[in-house]
Parts: structure tokens; sequence; C-alpha cells
């Protein structure tokens, strides 16, 4: 690259703080499945194993649906406010909470305070997108896409490996803290089963980017020509009350499948049909009031009302299918793989698929972008499915329970393609997304688009179980009742094969 056409400071400045962003959201992601169980076990000691389990889907359920609200919430301050004070904001709100789950003493603590963290996780998804895009325009956007779902799943792995080697090395780290002047009781409290509070302290370590994003990112040209047009004035605080409703709705569907309530199958079900279509009224909310008052102060948008509201739904359901597999599979493994090993094993199962899915997505996101851009976005999406259907299914498959003091390469290789295959997506979307919406409302669209994915993706998770006693038998082991259900979650690809085709096909566009 020469000098005239390399990238500006302020351009690079932005991309290292999008990238270190997306990669502790996903530590962020990864935490929970890392240190969920060994948590539950601390704070649910009367519990049997079946409520731990599912406080366990609970719980990622009350983190998707904040993330869903957050991607709106945050996603509608970056287009009102700007993307840098949003982003700063959204990073130290999932840094902060994340970091006070360390301290929990009730499940339920667990619940709320991942609620609140991934509210700034859900958004900062949204934030960093559409700032990187907007500062870099068209200029290697297949490499910045592939950035974007990398940095997320370094982050991932960053946990597998902290986790592992903290493990591996308690004794070293016990005479850390004991010389930093903790008491072996508050020593015990952080490092005991599994080092869980400690992993979990760690996490508010992000919000150390907020100083070097106020001092050095400068805000997206794009979004400051919006304002200056006056088009971010027509953004108004009194439409989050629809997003206010639409999280209240997700969080009601959430209860009546959680072992607090003790409803009927058919009464959960209408309240989950129900409070779906609330929550997509009110999510939609703040989109549809912005744009009658534009069109009322007689503004244009570079793309019609009827396209944007299309393009809603069609990426909301593109999204829908990949977060819906990803925590159906590959969110899966690592705790369903812990089972396979032989009882009172001391391998670190857990940490091995952790890593090895991290790794397969890492490589998996970088290619994807370069690979939409050869072949077509639709094109692209239609073999991610396929592939991801054939990964899931087959890990689950493939894999049984083990004998003997290590990890089978097997599991590892499939571990491997799993993470890759099913990740893949989000190197995908950050290509895709920003090409959906104009500079105006492009980044609550994406937030939307995004993030309602995973409202979609918490109600399929919270029917795990239901899925798994269907296959209960006498001569069916839980492992194995297990792989058939997250099996059967994955064929959810088969509708991202067909839905995908309805989408707009933007290979070789510029940005609106």
């Amino acid at each position: 690259m020469t000098k005239s056409n390399s990238p500006s400071r302020g351009a690079m400045a932005a991309l290292i703080a999008a990238f270190l962003g997306w990669l502790f959201d996903g530590f962020e992601m990864g935490l929970f499945p890392l240190i969920g169980k060994p948590a539950l076990q601390d704070l649910l000691p009367q519990a049997t194993p079946i409520i731990q389990g599912q406080w366990f889907t609970v719980i990622i359920a009350v983190f998707l649906v904040g993330a869903a609200t957050g991607g709106v919430l945050f996603g509608w301050l970056g287009d009102k406010l700007g993307r840098v004070k949003a982003m700063t904001l959204a990073i130290f709100t999932y840094a902060i909470f994340s970091g006070l789950c360390a301290f929990v003493t009730e499940a339920w603590h667990f619940a709320g305070l991942r609620f609140v963290a991934s509210l700034g996780m859900g958004g900062e998804w949204a934030l960093g997108v559409a700032l990187v895009n907007e500062i870099w325009g068209n200029k290697n956007r297949a490499w910045i896409a592939g950035m974007i779902g990398a940095a997320s799943n370094i982050g991932f792995l960053l946990t597998g490996l902290i986790s592992w080697k903290l493990n591996a090395s308690l004794d070293v780290v016990t005479g850390w803290i004991h010389a930093m002047g903790l008491s072996p009781a508050n020593t015990d409290y952080l490092l005991h089963n599994r080092a869980w509070r400690f992993i979990a302290v760690s996490s508010a370590l992000p919000a150390i980017i907020n100083f070097f994003i106020l001092i050095f990112v400068p805000e997206s040209h794009k979004w400051e020509e919006e304002k200056k047009s006056g088009s971010t004035s027509h953004w108004a605080t009194m439409d989050l009350i629809g997003v206010l409703i639409a999280c209240l709705a997700a969080l009601a569907i959430i209860y009546v499948w959680s072992p607090m309530a003790s409803l009927g199958g058919a009464v959960a079900g209408v309240v989950t049909v129900v409070g779906l279509a609330i929550a997509l009224w009110g999510y939609m909310h703040p989109m549809r009031q912005y744009m009658a008052r534009s069109v009322t102060a007689g503004s244009t948008l570079t793309a019609d009302r009827t396209t944007i509201m299309n393009n809603l739904f069609l990426g909301a359901g593109l999204a829908a299918v990949a977060l819906l597999g990803t925590w159906g599979s590959a969110q899966q493994a690592a705790r369903w793989a812990s089972d396979l090993a032989p009882k009172g094993s001391t391998l670190p199962v857990i940490d091995y698929v952790v890593i090895a899915t991290a790794l397969g997505a890492i490589l998996a996101t970088l290619i994807t972008p370069f690979i939409a851009d050869k072949l077509g976005r639709r094109v692209t999406y239609t073999l991610l499915c396929a592939a991801a259907l054939a990964a899931s299914v087959g890990f689950f498959r493939i894999n049984v329970p083990f004998v003997g003091d290590s990890v089978p390469t097997t599991l590892i290789a499939t571990a491997f393609l799993l993470g890759g295959v099913t990740a893949s997506f989000y190197g995908f979307f950050p290509l895709y997304f920003p090409e959906l919406f104009p500079t105006s409302v492009r980044a609550t669209g994406q937030g939307f688009c995004f993030n309602f994915g995973r409202l979609v993706a918490a109600i399929g998770a919270l029917q795990l179980g239901n899925l798994m006693s269907l296959f209960n038998g006498a001569n069916v082991t839980a492992v194995q009742s297990a792989a058939n259900a997250y099996s059967v979650l994955s064929c959810i690809y088969l509708v991202g094969m067909v839905l995908v085709w309805f989408a707009p096909e933007t290979k070789g566009r510029s940005l609106q």
C-alpha cells in the first residue's frame, strides 16, 4: 500500500479500538459457557444437575435478550449522538458488569448482571461495524469484515487459554495473590472451583480501552455529515419506550420457560408467540418513528421506507438462523464434551474444546468475506448453512464417551471444524449488513438485525430441555439425548438456505 492511499492515523485508531472492542465482546460471550457450570455448582449447591442445567440455559437466554435490547438501544444512541460516544458507553457497560459477576451469591444475581453486561456487548458490535465501515469507506471491506469476525473469536479463544493455564498453574497464581496481600480466605474465594470468580473479575479489563478511544479515535465523517444535515434530530428519546416494552416482553418469554415458573407448555407457547410479536414491534419502533419524522420533515433517505423495513426483517431472519445454530451447537459443545470424559477424570476437556472451536472460528471468519466477494452474498450464505449443518450434526454424532487419560484427536478435529463453520457467519454479517442500510439508520438497522436474532436464539435455547426429554428412554444416556437435541436444533440452517434467496444481492455495491 503506497503512502498516498495508506489509511490515516485516525482510521487505524478506529480499527484498533473496534478490534479490541470486538475481541472483548468474544471474551464476554465465551465467559459463561466456560465458567457457568462451576459457578452454578457453587451458587446452587443443593440443586440437582438438571436444575443447574436449566439455570445454565436461562442465564444464556437472559444474556441473549440483553444483547438484543442493547443492539437497538446503543445503535439508537450511535445514530443520535455519534458512534464514538455510544461505543465507549457500551464497552464500559459490558466490562464493569461482567466483572461484578465475580461477587454474586445467587444464580439470579448472575442472570441480572449478565443481562446488563449484554446490553453493552450487543450495542458495541453494531457501533464498531458502523464506525469502521464508514471511516474506511469501500477500501478493503472484505479484509475489515474478516477482522471483525476474527476479533471476537480471538476473545473467545482467550477464555479457554486463560482457564487452561490458570487451572494448570493454580499454585503459582495463589502465591502471586498472597504476595499482593490478599488473605488465604479471599484467595480461596477467588480461585475455588476452576477459579471461575477470578476469570469473571478479569472481564472488567476492557474498560481500559475507553481511554484509548476517547483520545485517539475520530468520529465517523459520514455520521457528522448526517448531523450537519439535521437528520440526526429525528431520533427521539420517547421512542425508547418501545424498546423497553420489547425487552419486558422478551424477559417474560424467558420467565415462562424458566425453573421459576410452573406453567404448562401450551400457556408458555402462547406467551412466547405474543411476546415475540410485541418484542418485534417494540425493537422496530424507534426506526419506524425516525423514518416517519424524516419524511414529514422533507428529508430523503437513500433507500425508501419499504426497502429498509424489508431489509430489517430479512437481516434479522438471517442472523436468527446463524445465532440459533451457534447457541444450539457450538456454544453447547464444550459443556457436552465434558460429559464424554470418564467419571472422575481431571482432563481439561472444556478448555480443549473451547480452544479448538475458537481457532477454527478465527480462520473461517477471516476467509469468509473474501468468499462472499467472489461468489456473491446469497450463494455464500447458502454454502455456509449447508456446511454448518454438516459440521454440527457430525460433531454430535461422531464423538462418543471415551476412556483413558487423553482427549481423542477426533474430538479436537471435529470441534475445530464445528467452531470454524458455525462462526463463519460472523465474518459474513459485517460485510453484508452495512450494505443494507443508509448511513442515517445504519447503526440502528444493523443492531436490530444482528441482535434480534439473539432473541430468537434465546427462545430456541430454552427449548433444549424439551428436545432432550423427547429423546429420553430406557436405553438412551443423557449424553445421547443431548446430542440428539443439538442435532435437531441445527436443522435451522435449512431455513437459512431458503430465506437468503429473498434477500438482496449486494455484491459490488458501494455503501449507501
